[in-house]
């Protein structure tokens, strides 16, 4: 069934339902003469403006590209309280391929509805936008990060999410090893794109065994055109099945961990750049029940939003990566509040965050 919008009702059910959804506000934008269709979702602003990325993705259906907006900007509410950063969540979708469709005239057109809400909401790159489409954005919106240094930004969010990423899988082995080290562990990594192939930097630098996946050839070539030492897995059904694997890191698109992939998971922690990793509630406990400790992705995926919250500041990186280096800790703090409570980690995140946003709102 749908509604007058024709959007499925059930997505309108999330939006006004609480406990899934409970979004401020959900802005549909077109403009017919760029092609431009788009859907801006604000979580929250209980602790500040809210601020996320801006994904450009050929979706099947309308109804999918709502979905995903609120979905990713109940993440980044959580992303950013966890961060320790001044701003609510908010999330937009641009529905179409980029290859296509995607324009200088379409991206100037985003910019002024992003600019319409007058700040309450801060944009930023995702997957299918770059540090040059942010340039072009900012010309119509001065609500917008993740630009050039050329333009007054802090350039690619990408070194330091994977740097985050590390931090959090550093802490992933402390807690179930005893040893803040991935040294002689076999780490599985399924997307090598803007992140992944940083996180690989970092993985052998450390002493990892590396085995990535990649459906883009020339991802994969410029690893192992580098590193020959890294094994590459025909894709990401058998990257999960590798035997020996200690650590599996998703860092592509979302729903990574579902009902056909944990039963299979030959890795004891899974720990990744990508958002949304848990297609459904109840994954977080199908792999506690495993004994398989997932690190949350919003908590181990902050140090991108770290950096483009400071480049509204005047960007500063040794203090963001300061700031990255934390995700240690919390990482720490979340699997040992997990055990007491004897809850998932997602679920002990969960409820961190919506300490923080609780306590913002009581003020």
């Amino acid at each position: 069934m749908t509604d007058v919008t024709g959007a499925h009702v059930d997505v309108l059910h999330t939006l006004f339902h609480s406990d899934q959804g409970g979004h401020e506000q959900v802005v549909i934008c077109q403009d017919r003469a760029t092609g431009l269709k788009a859907v801006i979702a604000l979580h929250s602003t209980a602790l500040g403006p809210a601020l996320g990325g801006t994904r450009f993705y050929p979706y099947a259906t309308e109804a999918d590209a709502v979905a995903d907006a609120l979905n990713l900007s109940r993440g980044m509410s959580y992303k950013n309280a966890l961060a320790g950063l001044d701003h609510g969540g908010g999330k937009a979708v641009i529905i179409g391929d980029p290859e296509k469709i995607k324009s200088e005239e379409l991206l100037l057109a985003y910019g002024r509805f992003v600019a319409s809400l007058g700040g309450r909401y801060v944009t930023a790159c995702d997957v299918g936008t770059y540090v040059a489409d942010m340039d072009v954005v900012a010309r119509e919106c001065r609500w917008t990060t993740g630009r050039s240094p050329e333009n007054g930004g802090a350039g690619d969010s990408s070194v330091l999410t994977a740097f985050g990423v590390f931090q959090g899988m550093r802490a992933s082995a402390q807690h179930l090893w005893g040893d803040p080290t991935l040294r002689g562990r076999k780490v599985g990594v399924a997307g090598v794109g803007k992140v992944g192939h940083h996180l690989v930097e970092h993985l052998l630098s450390d002493g990892a065994e590396v085995v990535i996946t990649d459906v883009r050839e020339e991802s994969l070539r410029r690893i192992t055109d580098l590193h020959p030492e890294v094994t590459v897995a025909a894709d990401t059904d058998a990257l999960i099945r590798t035997e020996g694997l200690d650590v599996y890191a998703p860092c592509a698109l979302g729903g990574a961990l579902n009902d056909d992939t944990v039963p299979v998971l030959t890795a004891k922690v899974v720990c990744g750049a990508a958002n949304n990793q848990l297609a459904h509630p109840g994954v977080e406990k199908d792999l506690a029940d495993r004994s398989v400790l997932y690190a949350p992705d919003y908590v181990v995926n902050a140090g991108g939003v770290i950096q483009v919250a400071d480049e509204l500041h005047g960007f500063d990186f040794d203090r963001c990566k300061a700031k990255a280096t934390k995700i240690f800790g919390t990482t720490l703090e979340i699997f040992a509040r997990a055990k007491a409570d004897g809850i998932p980690p997602a679920a002990a995140a969960d409820r961190l965050a919506e300490q923080r946003m609780a306590e913002a709102r009581a003020h």
